[in-house]
């Protein structure tokens, strides 16, 4: 008789809970929370200019999402935080999401074709705005198109790098053509070679890297003591670009390579055709 008494409790239990409308609002109430999870995850997204006030609320426990009786409904919880800053290139922005990057080197992906071998940089290009992506060590450069506003692209770019993050997919599908090692010193470069992929690596790289963007060594004219370079990131179609690859870079190399008489930026084909509609 015990037993079975116990049982009838546990059944009269069961069916309380579930004819109890109030629980069932908490269940619709989890399913909505669970299908806007990207939109709760971009509140832990920041401009650097207010890094030192950034509270993560959903964290914290006096927030109304982790009272009773909605936090035991809302199932795992996405933290991250993403810092921007701006670029001396107006049309690209700077994304640091708190973790690394590239370890070894860089990645730009100049259009969407160029963008397969990478989930991260082909859910960006897969943004409405989006025209240019650049890997540096600790951040990710965006570059948009003029005729739209970041106020409308930054959302969607904290997003799908939040998304990125927290899927476990790796940075590049095949890691072989990840990284760019165009300063790598080769036993057949001559010493001049040598000392100009020296200077680009030491000297010149890191500087430009800190603008978003990265500058590649293309080759060296032995005839002409012409350099050949093509920037990358923030730094390609940059209104400054030309005026630091002449003032700044050639004057360097020319400094320290006697050999160095000039230095001429390539370009990519995307800049080839915009170079040709002007």
């Amino acid at each position: 008789m015990r037993v079975f008494r116990q049982l009838r409790l546990a059944h009269h239990a069961f069916v309380a809970v579930n004819s109890n409308p109030f629980l069932n609002r908490c269940m619709n109430f989890r399913s909505v929370v669970s299908s806007s999870s990207s939109l709760l995850s971009s509140f832990h997204a920041s401009d650097s200019s207010y890094a030192s006030n950034f509270v993560n609320l959903k964290n914290s426990p006096r927030h109304h999402l982790n009272l009773k009786p909605w936090g035991p409904f809302l199932g795992q919880r996405r933290t991250m935080f993403i810092q921007t800053q701006p670029t001396p290139n107006p049309a690209s922005l700077m994304f640091y999401p708190g973790k690394s990057v590239m370890e070894i080197g860089s990645s730009d992906f100049p259009n969407a074709r160029t963008a397969m071998n990478s989930p991260l940089a082909k859910s960006l290009f897969g943004i409405d705005g989006v025209t240019r992506v650049f890997f540096g060590s600790d951040f990710v450069t965006v570059t948009k198109s003029d005729d739209i506003s970041w106020d409308l692209l930054k959302p969607e770019i904290f997003a799908a790098v939040m998304d990125f993050y927290t899927s476990g997919q790796p940075l590049f599908l095949d890691e072989s053509t990840a990284a760019s090692k165009d300063t790598a010193i080769h036993e057949d470069d001559s010493e001049t070679v040598a000392m100009i992929k020296e200077l680009l690596e030491t000297r010149i790289r890191p500087a430009v890297q800190d603008d978003g963007g990265d500058i590649v060594y293309r080759g060296f004219d032995t005839e002409t003591g012409i350099v050949k370079l093509q920037m990358q990131g923030a730094c390609s179609g940059c209104p400054s670009s030309s005026v630091t690859l002449k003032s700044g870079i050639e004057n360097m190399l020319m400094h320290y390579v006697p050999e160095v008489k000039g230095v001429e930026q390539e370009l990519d084909e995307e800049e080839e055709e915009a170079a040709a509609l002007k």
